[in-house]
């Protein structure tokens, strides 16, 4: 029988293929991006042995730490004696392991009862989290421990950092502990299929699904699809198709999307099936040039990067909360000259007041202000005005300037190279081909800006490795304001 971790064990919750792959193919685990995830899941479990060890006598068992033999036995000693929170306690039964991230004494109990609470980097409390604690306190209970709740303590987003290292209240505990003790049955089951999985000479034939990422983005995807080739989908360039439109064309026998009933697409639809039937990009260039014609120039582009803290660390912000730390701004005067401008310290403070403090000075106090897709744009300046009452007035006047391309674009414009997209990226390419974003190195989208400054301004991070990606943010941001520039163009005629 093997000793299966708590990990293994939702792994094989997710993918009984994935638990034998990570048991017996570890090799094959591609783990890019992990790096980051473990990082913040770090930084959440350090601030949660600061919040619950009021008394900071709390002792950390992991045996990562101290050895797993030492952790086995300081865990059998710290839970007899009860009078210290314990952090990373090692829990073990025939065929299972668990590290408790809190065991804390329940002093509303006359007997030595523990509270074991599990630490969750999230705002909520997930489906699969609800796994984590009835395995876990099925493990802790089949070992003797004397439990008197069962928890998970997942980031109250309401919550805002005062400064000074203060991070009490930050974690909100659910008591699951009923919940979990009604599934100590499945539980049992789970371990007895895992452990039947695990002595496989094989790995299961399990073909791919929607358990590749749900309810995370599993590490062998790579590994399991090799050699299959991809599913022709021949409808997957139409918008909004809804599932079961789908399924009904299927079932009388529509596999072509020239065989499309034409009564069942809105106009949106039909203007896609066309321009992919034809090859030919739609654009009705006359609706376009008479939404822009109203504004004068200048004319400004406006976007902005932003990063999430799962735990805050600059005062008066919140978890996870959207946090501008760069923008990009291209001007067009009226002689039609085109001028950059751009914001991006590396410093580590909070960047929004000197942020803010620029942008409305480079922005001017007339002209539109073109962003591409405004609802976010909208919303960050929103926050900032929040954040900084004597700006409020010029920042509200500077939302009122914004025009968004993104309607336009969907209204007057399509390419089949979009697929069923309107992003930047999707239409950037057909509209200003010369713009590459794969040309760029390192950060070639939002998703990678954040996790670049994070790395930029961290302590750790040399001199030289804080320029690089400094170079690599600028780039990417100046990029998307270019891009938003050409199109612009494009949709004024200029390019006729």
């Amino acid at each position: 029988m093997r000793q299966l971790s708590k990990s293994k064990l939702i792994a094989y919750r997710q993918c009984p293929k994935r638990l034998w792959l990570e048991i017996h193919r570890p090799e094959l685990r591609d783990d890019s991006g992990s790096e980051a995830a473990f990082a913040a899941g770090h930084q959440v479990g350090e601030v949660a042995r600061q919040v619950f060890d009021t008394n900071k006598d709390g002792v950390n068992l992991d045996p990562f730490l101290i050895g797993w033999d030492s952790a086995r036995e300081q865990t059998k000693i710290q839970l007899r004696s009860g009078d210290r929170p314990i952090f990373e306690a090692l829990l073990q039964i025939p065929g299972a392991m668990a590290l408790a991230d809190v065991m804390r004494r329940d002093h509303s109990c006359a007997d030595l009862k523990w509270e074991m609470i599990e630490v969750k980097g999230s705002a909520s409390v997930k489906d699969y989290n609800r796994d984590d604690i009835a395995i876990q306190t099925y493990i802790a209970e089949k070992c003797g421990v004397p439990l008197s709740k069962s928890g998970l303590a997942h980031l109250d987003t309401s919550f805002v950092y005062s400064g000074n290292g203060d991070y009490e209240g930050l974690f909100h505990v659910e008591d699951l502990t009923e919940e979990a003790r009604s599934r100590r049955e499945e539980v049992a089951e789970w371990m007895a299929e895992a452990q039947s999985i695990s002595a496989l000479d094989e790995a299961p034939a399990i073909e791919m699904g929607p358990q590749c990422s749900d309810p995370f983005p599993c590490s062998f995807c790579a590994h399991c699809s090799e050699g299959v080739e991809p599913v022709e989908d021949p409808f997957h360039m139409i918008p909004n198709l809804h599932r079961k439109r789908r399924e009904a064309w299927e079932s009388t026998g529509i596999e072509r999307l020239e065989d499309i009933p034409l009564d069942e697409l809105n106009d949106l639809q039909t203007r896609v099936r066309e321009a992919n039937l034809t090859e030919q990009a739609y654009c009705d260039a006359e609706s376009a040039r008479k939404i822009l014609a109203g504004y004068e120039s200048p004319a400004y582009f406006l976007d902005f990067e932003t990063v999430m803290f799962s735990v805050p660390i600059w005062t008066g912000t919140r978890p996870f909360q959207n946090i501008p730390f760069q923008y990009s701004l291209h001007r067009v005067d009226e002689r039609e000259t085109l001028h950059h401008m751009e914001f991006l310290v590396l410093d580590g403070e909070d960047p929004r007041r000197a942020l803010t403090e620029q942008m409305i000075q480079e922005c001017g106090t007339q002209g539109p202000v073109f962003v591409y897709n405004a609802t976010f744009e909208k919303k960050v300046i929103s926050e900032l005005a929040e954040m900084f009452p004597d700006l409020q007035e010029p920042l509200e006047a500077l939302k009122d300037r914004i025009v968004d391309l993104l309607p336009i674009a969907r209204q007057c414009y399509y390419h089949p190279t979009q697929g069923r997209s309107w992003s930047l990226k999707a239409v950037t390419p057909a509209i200003a081909p010369e713009l590459s974003y794969s040309d760029l190195e390192g950060v070639q989208g939002g998703l990678e800006a954040g996790p670049a400054y994070l790395e930029a301004i961290g302590p750790e991070t040399s001199v030289d490795r804080k320029e690089e990606l400094r170079q690599q943010m600028l780039a990417y941001c100046k990029l998307d304001t270019l891009a938003t520039v050409r199109i612009w163009e494009y949709f004024k005629g200029d390019h006729q």
